[in-house]
């Protein structure tokens, strides 16, 4: 599966496939984390607050290529984006493993993905080199083989996830 997960719309003519499939997260009701690690605990794997982020996490887990667009700010993802990938938690367990010398969380039935990241907004260079260096923190808990982190003006963002989706579609 393939998802586009965005915090704002796209206005991109997607194909009709049922592997790929869209959120924009701006349009969704997805409340805080409030760390109550009832995913964990009292229901594993799913979060106990029911809005629209039950919705999107598990297609987070399933897919193994992931398009996340997202603006930029003080070098890490704006809110919207921020709060559903938090809320994606219960795709790992409370347990932990050593991976590349690191303590990180043991994925539930979570796909190895390929990941590109489109990032915009006003941003300094110190700014790109601090989210660039986020996502590769991020790459080991969010399961990503492969990473890509493109830095595009707004106006730009249709035309490169348009670019992205084709070459899905070639694959």
């Amino acid at each position: 599966m393939k998802l586009i997960l965005s915090d704002r719309p796209i206005h991109v003519a997607l194909p009709d496939d049922e592997n790929i499939r869209y959120f924009n997260l701006s349009a969704l009701k997805i409340s805080n984390c409030v760390g109550c690690f009832g995913c964990w605990t009292k229901t594993p794997g799913r979060c106990v607050i029911r809005d629209d982020a039950t919705k999107v996490y598990p297609v987070i887990a399933q897919s193994d290529e992931v398009l996340y667009v997202s603006h930029v700010k003080y070098g890490g993802y704006d809110s919207v984006m921020k709060t559903m990938l938090e809320r994606a938690i219960p795709i790992q367990q409370a347990f932990i493993r050593i991976f590349k010398g690191e303590t990180h969380h043991v994925q539930r039935a979570v796909a190895l993905k390929q990941a590109t990241i489109v990032a915009y907004g006003e941003l300094t260079e110190e700014e790109k080199d601090i989210f660039t260096r986020l996502i590769a923190r991020n790459a080991y808990n969010m399961s990503f083989a492969s990473y890509n982190v493109l830095f595009v003006e707004e106006s730009k963002i249709d035309e490169t996830v348009e670019k992205i989706v084709r070459t899905w579609q070639k694959s």
